[in-house]
């Protein structure tokens, strides 16, 4: 380390939580990754340190693509933490680069490893000087250093194999300092000690030696034997091996009561006491109960709240001190779980409790000193003999604490670094936490993540302050009101309160008033009680970086957002989103539901929004959702490519900004689905709140760029929803690209309904609106729906006049894939006009086409219509093949109405092959799908197989139920297949093939 002195008032930590201050103010380092980088640059005590060195010690294999440009981040600002006035120095640079790396030249003594190095050499030479006693005093001093788990609060690699380090090394000098202990004759205050840590570190045989010769020099023959035996039986369980020489001999003479074994006397030329000891009074200790009161009215809470009284209540000094740590978002009821725990485990303290509000979450954050001065008054200790230094103070309230049963409530912590000086040392001690921040840096702490309260908790907490009877009169209203406070266990009180106030209100009246989003925080208020004003307080402890992100995440209306939406939204990379993500899911602003997703609570949503309206311009707003649709759409565009291959659509499409790409159509319907609610309320918003054709078409884009998703059949009535919302503004609007689109989108939602008629209105518009404009995004495609749905129609001739145009129309644009998909559907009505060598021959083509240009979904749906076209002229065999391949594809890459359809055909053809179980098979596949999806036509179709199938096994009665239940569905939806089922119901008195009649079309 540099001897230079460079930053007079700095001081840094790593024997506890990574930290720095500056003339007594303590400096905010960051996120843990930046946190972690300053500890490997302390640690190396002022030698470079390379940029890979840093990579590999913070990321490990783990390393993000760009963490190189992230680390210089980082250390750019470190430099500006440590060094915030560096341009106007004219002193060397704290943080310097040499070549590709960084150093840190620190001041002198400004490091507490360095301080407690020195403090061990000058022990040592105090000890070897002939004066233990100074020695242990100086190992006591040097061991104070320690604050918790050394480089808490750091990730990665390198941090892990240094606090292993540091942890060894601090056990180490406490071995030494037992030696010296022992030797001075002071075994008997060092019992309780020795307990402590051989609970600790069970394995370490020099510190059970250590306390079985206190022990047997304390008189307790019979205990420091049973040590022996404990130590034995943990070292087999564990290593499988018997205590080492040194351990079995000491067994041995204490067994034999050595002579030996007795302590030393003390040298008369031995150092006395300091002389503050001496005069440090007696202390009386009174027995504290400084817990608030129990709410009477606690409801809910029983699982999580057994499990505390379990972990408070665990006593065996194998445990170390149990802590819980509680956290959630404010409101959520971590101060009154946490007091109605601590007065059930009463009995188990009968020392006493101490509670200290340490107000984290205000501009008035209590110091631990401070917090500290509190206890030990209250523990007896007079003020005049309390010391100054915050170190001091918590080695003699441990001191206090120690064989001693107290149990601590420490309530609204800010962090682990101000909550770990409070917490008790020894077995016998408890301690809970309450923090809004997730504390997972504070050591050997049991996480409780607070959720808000289940319904009926909720309910019953509604119940109890606004009056049983009242509630239960009206239970539907009520439970829309306890629902309208997202369960927050505040917000419930305070409506309850509220209505417990109003004799003349009714539940019901209530709902109303809750339902407005915009005045909903306003009737969140009682008295001193306001759910906007606790939320407030987590709000003003945010970063400026935080606090815009906390705004501007709350203006999407999806039920959650990805991090790469957030990425749009915040205009940030990934990694920066990602990480303020984080942030404010530690603090309890946001939840993650699932790995890479983030929600907000409904209520901490209205009061982002508040915020945001407060904090952020209109066109800040308004361009923060238009960022979030570019990406959506870039992505969405990128599964239409491959679902979609030879698509003109995608390459027709405006996009604006960079979105996900995907390497297989599985991946990207998946997207498609994960994302769809949020994608459908993104395009409702748009359409709600567009004033022009430029907000409203990158929303009618992403309805064209989602069309892979109604094949997943799981998104149908949110894409007829929005595709009205945004045909119902486009046309307001007098904006016929977004009609366009709309029109296409809503006439394929209909069509998947086999409401055909009003499909083939909707593609016929669409195609004139496309030839008036010449736009092209939709002409190929809509061209082939209309000749579809003509088909589904039985006008066969129609159709293939439909399907030329659309033939013609891809070929003069050159897209094969097109002209494929035009030949695989057109093969279906050749079979209609009679023309089976026609069939077969388009339906070959088309699949030719599509495998020379390696397109996987296109010959998905070539082998599709060729199995179809297979079967109904007799070639059995090859369709079973054509459709087993195809539905493997659909499967995979989760196209449930494909996967019906497919089902529906294969269970066809085994019918016609008289495999009836194989048929039976697949056709209750077809209608399983059918029903989870939500589709009646492709259910009716199920259900016309299953009933033939289920006919050739001779169940008459069952196969009779299923062709009568699809004719009602045909019937209903208008569909043609009704006239042919009557035609088959009418016939069932005439036995005949159960593979006869007419064959239902889709």
């Amino acid at each position: 380390m540099a001897g230079q002195r460079v930053e007079s008032g700095l001081r840094f930590a790593v024997l506890g939580p990574v930290r720095a201050w500056r003339d007594g103010r303590e400096l905010d380092l960051g996120t843990p990754l930046q946190r972690s980088i300053l500890g490997m640059l302390l640690l190396r005590e002022g030698h470079a340190v390379t940029p890979n060195e840093m990579i590999d010690a913070v990321w490990g294999e783990d390393a993000p693509p760009r963490a190189l440009g992230a680390l210089r981040t980082y250390v750019s600002r470190l430099r500006t933490v440590l060094e915030p006035d560096r341009p106007a120095r004219s002193r060397p640079e704290l943080l310097t680069s040499i070549g590709r790396g960084y150093a840190l030249r620190l001041p002198e003594d400004s490091l507490d490893l360095t301080r407690f190095e020195r403090g061990i050499q000058q022990a040592e030479a105090a000890r070897k000087a002939g004066k233990p006693a100074e020695g242990a005093r100086g190992l006591r001093a040097a061991l104070s250093l320690f604050e918790g788990e050394p480089l808490a609060g750091t990730v990665g690699p390198y941090s892990e194999h240094q606090r292993d380090r540091l942890v060894e090394r601090r056990i180490s000098v406490i071995e030494t300092l037992m030696d010296v202990d022992l030797e001075l004759g002071n075994h008997a205050k060092i019992v309780s000690e020795l307990i402590a840590l051989t609970a600790d570190h069970p394995l370490r045989e020099r510190l059970r030696a250590q306390l079985m010769l206190a022990l047997y020099r304390c008189g307790r023959q019979g205990d420091a034997l049973n040590v022996f035996t404990e130590t034995r039986e943990a070292l087999i369980d564990e290593l499988g091996i018997e205590p080492g020489p040194e351990l079995s001999a000491l067994h041995q003479r204490i067994l034999a009561a050595d002579p030996t074994l007795a302590a030393a006397e003390v040298p008369e030329e031995e150092e006395p006491p300091a002389e503050e000891e001496q005069q440090q009074p007696a202390l009386e200790l009174p027995r504290p109960a400084q817990l608030p009161a129990a709410v009477s009215d606690f409801t809910g809470r029983k699982e999580v709240a057994v499990r505390l009284r379990s972990l408070l209540s665990a006593q065996s000094s194998a445990e170390g001190v149990p802590i819980a740590a509680i956290s959630g978002i404010g409101g959520v009821g971590k101060t009154t779980l946490a007091v109605h725990v601590a007065h059930l485990v009463d009995e188990v303290f009968p020392d006493g409790q101490l509670y200290a509000d340490l107000r984290g979450y205000t501009d008035q954050a209590l110091a631990p000193e401070s917090a500290l001065g509190g206890f030990l008054r209250a523990l007896g200790v007079p003020p005049d003999v309390i010391p100054e230094a915050p170190a001091e103070r918590s080695a003699l309230y441990r001191s206090i604490l120690a064989e001693r049963r107290i149990l601590v409530l420490l309530d609204n912590a800010r962090d682990a670094a101000q909550v770990s000086p409070l917490l008790p040392g020894t077995p016998g001690c408890a301690a809970i936490v309450t923090s809004r921040g997730k504390l997972a840096d504070l050591p050997s702490a049991k996480l409780v993540d607070l959720d808000v309260m289940e319904p009926d908790e909720a309910l019953s907490l509604f119940s109890s302050v606004a009056g049983a009877e009242r509630v239960a009169a009206e239970h539907g209203a009520a439970m829309d009101v306890v629902a309208a406070c997202g369960f927050l266990p505040l917000a419930v009180r305070i409506v309850a309160s509220r209505l417990a106030a109003r004799p003349s209100w009714t539940v019901a009246s209530l709902v109303p008033r809750l339902a407005d989003e915009q005045r909903r925080l306003d009737e969140l208020r009682v008295g001193n009680l306001a759910v906007e004003a606790t939320f407030a307080l987590g709000y003003g402890q945010l970063t400026a970086t935080q606090a815009r992100a906390f705004r501007l995440l709350s203006l999407p209306n999806g039920p959650d957002i990805s991090v790469g939406a957030a990425s749009a939204v915040l205009s940030a990379s990934a990694f920066e989103a990602e990480e303020v993500l984080e942030s404010l899911v530690d603090a309890s602003l946001l939840e993650a539901p699932a790995p890479g997703r983030y929600r907000f609570h409904d209520l901490l949503k209205l009061f982002a929004r508040r915020e945001l309206e407060r904090g952020e311009r209109p066109q800040a707003r308004t361009m923060a959702l238009r960022r979030l649709l570019g990406f959506y759409l870039a992505s969405a565009q990128s599964a239409h490519t491959l679902a979609y291959e030879g698509s003109m659509i995608p390459a027709n499409l405006v996009v604006v900004g960079s979105g996900l790409t995907f390497t297989s159509v599985d991946a990207a319907v998946a997207w498609l689905i994960a994302e769809g609610d949020s994608l459908f309320a993104a395009i409702d918003q748009a359409a709600a709140t567009a004033r022009t054709s430029e907000h409203l078409l990158p929303a009618a884009d992403l309805l064209v760029a989602m069309e892979p998703l109604l094949e997943a059949g799981t998104h149908t009535r949110e894409f007829d929803h929005s595709t009205r919302a945004v045909l119902a503004t486009a046309q307001s609007n007098g904006d016929q690209a977004g009609e366009l689109r709309a029109r296409y989108v809503l006439g394929r939602v209909l069509f998947a309904d086999n409401r055909l008629k009003d499909a083939e209105q909707h593609f016929r518009v669409v195609h004139e609106l496309s030839r008036a404009r010449q736009e092209k995004i939709v002409t190929g495609e809509v061209l082939n729906a209309l000749a579809v749905v003509v088909g589904r129609q039985r006008r066969h001739t129609e159709a293939l006049s439909l399907f030329d145009a659309a033939m013609r129309w891809y070929r003069e644009n050159g897209v094969p894939a097109g002209e494929a998909l035009v030949l695989s559907y057109s093969a279906r009505d050749h079979l209609g006009l009679g023309r089976p060598e026609d069939a077969i021959a388009a339906a070959e083509k088309g699949l030719a086409i599509f495998t020379e240009i390696g397109s996987g979904a296109g010959t998905a749906r070539a082998r599709y219509h060729l199995g179809i076209v297979l079967s109904r002229v007799g070639r059995l065999t090859e369709a079973v093949h054509h459709h087993a391949e195809c539905l493997a594809f659909f499967r995979a890459s989760r196209q449930r109405v494909w996967e019906q359809r497919v089902c529906s055909r294969l269970a066809e053809t085994f019918i016609a092959a008289e495999r009836y179980p194989d048929a039976v098979r697949h056709a209750e596949q077809a209608l399983v799908v059918a029903r989870e999806i939500g589709h009646p036509y492709g259910e009716a179709l199920s259900l016309t197989v299953l009933g033939k199938a289920l006919r050739g096994l001779g169940s008459t009665t069952r196969s009779l139920d299923c062709l009568r239940q699809a004719f009602d569905i045909f019937s209903r939806l208008g569909a043609p297949e009704a006239g042919d089922l009557k035609v088959l119901l009418d016939s069932l008195s005439t036995p005949e093939p159960a593979g006869d009649g007419p064959v239902v079309e889709s």
